[in-house]
């Protein structure tokens, strides 16, 4: 399949990674020009422009935040000079205000538009293990249904309006927030008394939380290991932020997901905000000034 894919971070490089390999023909664009150059080493054809990677048949984008999807794509004249039968796949978590401009902007140009944000940190998406949340019209998803085989593990269809993959991935990465807090503050309360955040981990995370989120945070919040970072916490603090406007957008009180804002930006104001998400654990710690027993 003709791919283009825009927006080669950590996470967009390694999913356009694994397309060649699946046989399929990629142009890819990003900002700064090295993992550009890698991926046409690997066989991908680089291009200049993103109009130009918008001449594809599919195009992905996994672009960082709103901010950067408004630049690249809605200020210039990217969509006016797409072709007409183009699919874009929107795999970056985004808020439920952009993505229902975005599906209004693609109708207006008369482009087939999917939201396919993804579940998985980079060494998930490098081994293709995603998955993926994917909304919008049946036929498009159809048809980019090659390209998601190839990046991820399972696709789940979540409906015609693409806003709707936006707000699961949301709720998700809510979620994700809590759970971390929650093993923040149990093992900061258990340390307090002696107890080792390892004992406690290593009990609860094969036993009543015996899930992939607790034991892999768990495992990280037990070592300390926060860095190198495979989602960095101001990731994590953009993404509550857009969960708690899409709650406020539908009138839904989320005070766990205020609290977790707080404790994040009390992580960046730390100086924590390019390590791990589960570097918030050192929240809870710090405000018990374990450190200083």
């Amino acid at each position: 399949m003709d791919t283009g894919f825009i927006g080669l971070g950590t996470m967009g490089r390694a999913m356009a990674a694994n397309l060649p390999k699946a046989g399929h023909h990629v142009r890819v664009w990003n900002r700064s020009q090295e993992p550009v150059q890698a991926l046409a080493a690997q066989g991908a054809t680089a291009c200049e422009s993103p109009v130009e990677a918008f001449q594809a048949g599919v195009v992905i984008s996994m672009l960082a935040d709103d901010a950067a999807i408004r630049q690249v794509l809605l200020q210039g004249e990217v969509l006016a000079y797409a072709p007409r039968s183009a699919i874009h796949v929107n795999m970056a978590t985004i808020s439920v205000a952009l993505a229902k401009e975005l599906t209004q902007a693609h109708a207006e140009h008369g482009l087939r538009y999917v939201a396919a944000p993804v579940f998985g940190r980079p060494d998930v998406a490098q081994a293709a293990q995603l998955n993926i949340l994917a909304a919008g019209d049946p036929l498009a998803i159809e048809h980019a249904a090659p390209l998601f085989e190839a990046m991820g593990q399972k696709t789940w269809n979540l409906g015609q309006e693409p806003y709707r993959a936006n707000v699961v991935k949301l709720a998700g990465n809510f979620m994700l927030g809590c759970a971390i807090e929650a093993m923040a503050e149990a093992c900061a309360m258990a340390q307090a008394h002696g107890v080792a955040p390892r004992d406690v981990l290593d009990m609860l995370t094969n036993s009543l939380f015996a899930s992939p989120v607790y034991k892999g945070y768990g495992g990280l919040i037990a070592d300390e290991r926060y860095e190198p970072a495979l989602f960095k916490l101001v990731l994590a603090l953009k993404d509550i932020r857009l969960a708690l406007a899409a709650g406020e957008q539908g009138h839904v009180p989320m005070p766990f997901a205020s609290v977790l804002r707080d404790n994040l930006i009390e992580a960046v104001a730390q100086g924590d905000g390019d390590k791990d998400f589960a570097a918030l654990a050192r929240v809870a710690s710090r405000r018990a000034n374990l450190n200083e027993r």
